[in-house]
């Protein structure tokens, strides 16, 4: 019996050893070389992406190329509404922005209400002197948010659509501020994927240099 409790005892430690040394050994790969491994890899090949994809202007970070930003001001180009966005109200400690769609169906009085609303502002902000915007121009992502509420782009047709505007309000020529916006429209990802695109927060920065140039 004494030698079966001694057996019995001895495989629990070789076990219970086996066991240590294999969280040791996983920790030690898993926690601490994959990490590094993986970290140095994006570093070295995709260091924008990595760190955030992050846009700077005179020097200093102004934002993400990946998230939208509400425009400053009729000035620059108007990204796509931001209804979906919300407060945090778990954790009032910290004024943080929650995005997500407006959950709305397409025949929901609310959403219609917000879109004609919409439609309405856009064409009278965009309308000039010399250049009146019908609401048959008007797109559909001047008028909707997008699922996340936090879209960095806009369609060319938007884009095209505030070009006007901008132009007039920045004493600029019409046919230089259709140039930036051409300029800055990404074509289908490897030719077929998505819909042609405009970054806003990148075109903003380009009118910028261009405004005060």
């Amino acid at each position: 019996m004494l030698i079966v409790m001694n057996n019995s005892v001895a495989n629990t430690a070789r076990l219970l050893a086996a066991g240590l040394r294999a969280l040791l050994i996983l920790t030690v790969v898993c926690g601490v070389i994959y990490p590094l491994a993986v970290t140095g890899v994006a570093q070295a090949f995709f260091h924008t992406k990595a760190n955030g994809s992050e846009v700077t202007s005179g020097g200093r970070v102004v934002g993400s190329s990946l998230i939208g930003q509400q425009g400053p001001g009729l000035d620059y180009f108007q990204p796509r509404p931001a209804n979906g966005l919300g407060e945090n109200s778990v954790n009032t400690q910290y004024k943080l922005i929650l995005s997500g769609a407006t959950n709305r169906a397409g025949d929901n009085a609310e959403l219609i209400k917000w879109v004609k609303e919409a439609k309405a502002a856009v064409v009278k902000d965009n309308s000039t002197a010399h250049y009146k915007v019908r609401p048959s121009q008007v797109p559909a992502d001047a008028v909707t948010s997008s699922g996340s509420g936090l879209d960095p782009h806009i369609s060319p047709a938007y884009a095209d659509l505030q070009v006007h505007r901008v132009a007039e309000r920045n004493g600029l020529p019409v046919a230089r501020v259709q140039k930036l916006v051409d300029e800055h429209t990404d074509g289908r990802t490897l030719g077929f994927i998505g819909e042609p695109r405009v970054n806003v927060l990148e075109l903003n920065i380009a009118l910028r240099g261009m405004a005060t140039g």
